[in-house]
């Protein structure tokens, strides 16, 4: 029996492809899910790596589902998204053209495929992202017309004139295209890991994180152009410690010298390594995040927190700090005189030395009081 259109609608399929890094995928969600809470019933699916899986869904558990939303999918575990597929590029890079990679690729690609995607939002705006949204065989594909590797609008079935500047905004106009929907901006909710809450309350009694307010930085980077020194970091430390402010200092991935040089001589700084979903535990409960133009600054954006955001060569307009009306307020700290440089160059970008300590304390004062 033909369907109506009402029930093609009712069971629209879309596939989000964007893989990667923390920031980017924090940048595309705010659209997606502002696309679900107007389509309850479209069945969303996200293509991504999976080291990055926890930002969209937590382990499988049996909470109730989320309060106001109609699919039976929707619970605080998996708010946004029904299913996630994952693409691991990082290990198909180290394998080459190994029968190992060739072999993933034919199972996901025959994956995507049996899904029958209805459309797919290529939100990386690259290459590999275009092609494996090609995978599905889906004859609407949307992407930027303008993406960040120029040859992929050519893989896309719908280019997307979008005239926003902030990637966020970007994104929007880019998920609104699907249906031409007024989509309503707001914070987006991230999945809740019930082992990483354990672990972090776990912290807290350590820590004694319960007594005061306490502020989370983050004192590393993509590369060094963008990196603030940590002997100001650890001024800015020393500073929130003798306000009664507690200090937990991040160590990502190779960045556990860095964390113990900001931390070092300050008994109430705490350095804390931690998964995705710890970090996202830790974040939702920081009264400030300060940090550079990182993914966990995103992170504390994506989770509605106050934010002091340290910028050099990339530019804020574009992928800075994002003040959700629902969230809390964001400063960012930058010299006027800096150009927008995505070299990977080892050393502070000069512009960004000419931030102060004295401004940065300033200015998480002013969010620590409101």
């Amino acid at each position: 029996m033909r369907k109506s259109g009402l029930q093609r609608l009712a069971q629209f399929r879309i596939l989000v492809v964007r893989l990667g890094a923390m920031g980017d995928i924090l940048h595309a969600l705010p659209a997606v899910a502002a696309l679900r809470r107007i389509h309850p019933l479209w069945r969303i699916d996200w293509l991504v790596e999976p080291r990055w899986r926890p930002l969209l869904v937590a382990p499988d558990s049996h909470e109730p589902r989320v309060d106001g939303e109609v699919s039976a999918q929707r619970t605080v575990s998996r708010p946004v998204v029904d299913g996630v597929l994952e693409a691991d590029t990082r290990l198909w890079r180290r394998q080459g053209l190994s029968r190992a990679t060739a072999a993933a690729i034919r199972q996901l690609r025959g994956e995507l495929r049996a899904n029958e995607y209805d459309a797919v939002l290529e939100m990386q705006g690259a290459i590999r992202s275009a092609v494996l949204a090609r995978f599905t065989g889906c004859r609407r594909i949307l992407g930027d017309a303008r993406p960040r590797e120029a040859p992929a609008r050519w893989l896309y079935t719908e280019p997307v004139n979008a005239q926003s500047e902030h990637v966020i905004d970007r994104g929007y106009e880019l998920v609104s295209a699907i249906a031409a929907d007024f989509l309503e901006i707001g914070v987006p909710p991230l999945p809740i890991d019930r082992a990483a809450e354990t672990w972090c309350d776990e912290r807290y009694k350590q820590w004694k994180m319960d007594q005061s307010p306490w502020a989370l930085i983050h004192p590393g980077a993509g590369w060094g152009a963008k990196r603030w020194p940590a002997e100001r970091f650890r001024e800015v430390a020393t500073w929130l410690t003798a306000q009664g402010i507690r200090v937990l200092v991040n160590a990502g991935p190779g960045e556990d010298s860095l964390a113990e040089s900001v931390a070092q001589g300050n008994e109430s700084a705490h350095v804390v390594r931690s998964s995705v979903a710890e970090m996202v535990a830790l974040t939702r409960r920081a009264a400030v995040v300060i940090g550079g133009d990182t993914g966990p600054l995103h992170l504390a954006c994506a989770l509605g927190r106050a934010v002091v955001g340290i910028y050099g060569p990339t530019d804020p307009a574009r992928n800075g700090p994002y003040r959700f009306p629902d969230g809390a307020e964001c400063v960012v700290l930058r010299t006027p005189e800096i150009r927008r440089d995505h070299r990977r160059l080892p050393e502070p970008e000069a512009g960004l030395l000419k931030i102060d300590v004295r401004e940065v304390c300033e200015a998480a004062g002013r969010l620590l009081q409101r």
